[in-house]
């Protein structure tokens, strides 16, 4: 192989690892972006889990107060 089609390879070869390199970086970003969200949205579904279960609660107590007025009528 002529040196200057090698040289030619060479640099091809790293312009694609170059390119390869930044689209990993990317991903890597992408990534963390998405795990970031993910733990937010766990969250946020705990908590409306838990204000669920609060509502849940409160209906049960009135339905248990309405019906111990029911029977003292």
């Amino acid at each position: 192989m002529e040196p200057r089609a090698a040289d030619a390879e060479l640099r091809a070869l790293l312009a694609r690892l170059d390119a390869l390199a930044l689209h990993l970086q990317r991903l890597q970003d992408e990534n963390r972006h998405l795990r970031q969200q993910q733990a937010q949205l766990l969250a946020e579904r705990a908590q409306l889990l838990g204000k669920q279960e609060q509502a849940r609660s409160r209906v049960e107590a009135m339905i248990s107060r309405l019906k111990s007025l029911e029977q003292h009528t």
